[in-house]
This record gives structure tokens, sequence and C-alpha cells, in this order.
């Protein structure tokens, strides 16, 4: 996207996106993300357009090229950011979508019956009896639990977007 073509960030005092990036960027690393990530993140979603350049993440949180493309590995592992090629370009831009947290939320579905998986086994291995295999079995119960919650929650937030966020 050509600099004429990109959105501008209108009316921005730069002092207080930048205290909101390293403010919310600090929630996330207190929740247990990795600090580097919580900021690009916080930074693509401050952002207007919701998708910047690495050059642009870098000159915004004054941190290297290698620190933002680290950063940005990570998030996208994580499916709470996406890669995208301008066109006509070599350059991408990284992208923060509006569903990011239920792609995030929705995509450890696998990492759940994964855990499930191992948690079934090491009750099998132990003995559903013993102290232990009680402990991996109410465990196990747990995760079965939030599975079954979290696929109930994610069907309620799409009918609940769909109302409130209606785009007309």
């Amino acid at each position: 996207m050509s600099e004429a073509a990109r959105p501008v960030e209108r009316d921005r005092d730069p002092e207080a996106v930048s205290r909101f990036v390293e403010g919310f960027a600090a929630q996330l690393v207190e929740a247990g993300m990795q600090r580097m990530p919580a900021r690009v993140f916080a930074a693509l979603l401050a952002s207007d357009s919701g998708s910047l350049t690495s050059a642009e993440l870098g000159g915004q949180l004054r941190v290297s090229p290698a620190a933002v493309s680290g950063a940005v590995r990570h998030l996208a592992q994580q499916h709470m950011v996406s890669r995208e090629r301008e066109p006509g370009s070599r350059r991408e831009r990284y992208r923060v979508h509006s569903d990011q947290w239920y792609e995030a939320l929705t995509n450890r579905e696998a990492v759940l019956k994964r855990w499930e998986g191992a948690l079934r086994e090491g009750v099998d291995s132990l003995g559903a009896e013993s102290p232990a295999g009680r402990r991996m079995a109410e465990t196990l119960a747990f995760f079965e639990f939030v599975d079954v919650e979290i696929a109930a929650m994610m069907e309620r937030w799409r009918v609940h977007r769909e109302e409130r966020f209606r785009r007309g």
C-alpha cells in the first residue's frame, strides 16, 4: 500500500498512543505474554488500519527489525496476527484482525485435546484409584469441561458480535 493510500492516523497524540501501547502491553505481560510480542500486538491494535510494516513498528516502538520479526513470528504462531505482502513490493505488513481473540482462543482446542489425551494416558498409567491417578482424572475432567464451555461460549460470542457490531 503506498504512503498516500494508507489510512492516516488522525488526531493522534503520539505520547498518548505510546502510553496506551506500553500500558496495555504491560497488562499482557502480567498475564503471561512475552514482552516484545505484547508491545507489537498493542501497537497493531492501536493503529487505525490494524496493519503496520516492520519499519513502522520498529520506529514506533524504538526496537530493531530483528525484535519485530521475532515478536511477529510468535504472534503469528498464536494466531494473533497475520502477514500480508504489499502489492508490488517485497515488504510485508503485519495485521491484527477484529476477531484475533476469537481465533487465538478457538485454536487452543487442539492443545486442549492433546492435554486430554496425555492426561488419559496418565490416569491409565498411574491407576485411577491411586492418589496421583485421581488427581490426574480430576485435571482431565477440568479440561474436558473447559473444552465444552469454550465451544459454547464461542458460539454465544458469534451471536453477540453479530448483534452488537452489525455493519450496515
